[in-house]
C-alpha cells in the first residue's frame, strides 16, 4: 500500500462531475466508492493526470475545459435516422439507446428529436462540448 497516487495506482475514490452550473451530472459521495486502474487506458488521462501525487484523505477540486474532459462537441457525431429503424418502444426525445455497428461493437447515441419519420441521434458523449468540474476524495491506493 502507497499514500500517493502513482500512473499505475488503484485508487479507490470518491468522485463527483458538475457541470459549470454545479449540477452534478455523476457523483459516488452518495454511494459505494469507485476503484480505478490507472495507466490502463480505462481512465480518462486528464483524470489521471488529476489524481497523480494526491494522497490518501485528499479531497480536491479540478476545472476541465471540454478538450481535457469529453471532447468538442462534434456536429459530424449528430446524425437524422429512419424513425421505422427505432424499436418501437422508443416514443420520447431524450432516450438513450444502444446502435450496433457493422463491426458488431455497440455505441450509444441520444435521441434529441423524434418526429414520424426520423429521429435526430446524437453520438456525442453526453458531456461532450462542457467545462466540467471534478471533486476527488482519495480513500485508498495500492
Amino acid at each position: 500500500m502507497t499514500d500517493t497516487v502513482r500512473p499505475d495506482s488503484l485508487v479507490t475514490l470518491h468522485y463527483r462531475f458538475l457541470l459549470e452550473d454545479g449540477t452534478a451530472v455523476v457523483s459516488t459521495f452518495e454511494a459505494t466508492p469507485a476503484t480505478l486502474q490507472l495507466g490502463t487506458g480505462e481512465v480518462l488521462p486528464a483524470l489521471e493526470r488529476c489524481l497523480a501525487g494526491l494522497r490518501v484523505g485528499e479531497r480536491r477540486v479540478f476545472t476541465l475545459p471540454p478538450e481535457e474532459a469529453f471532447g468538442p462537441h462534434r456536429p459530424e457525431l449528430v446524425e437524422r435516422v429512419a424513425r421505422a429503424d427505432f424499436p418501437p418502444e422508443v416514443t420520447d426525445a431524450m432516450t438513450l439507446l444502444e446502435f450496433a455497428a457493422p463491426d458488431g461493437s455497440r455505441y450509444a447515441g441520444l435521441v434529441r428529436e423524434l418526429t414520424e419519420e426520423y429521429g435526430v441521434v446524437d453520438f456525442n458523449h453526453p458531456l461532450a462540448g462542457k467545462t466540467v468540474r471534478l471533486e476527488v476524495h482519495i480513500i485508498g491506493i495500492s
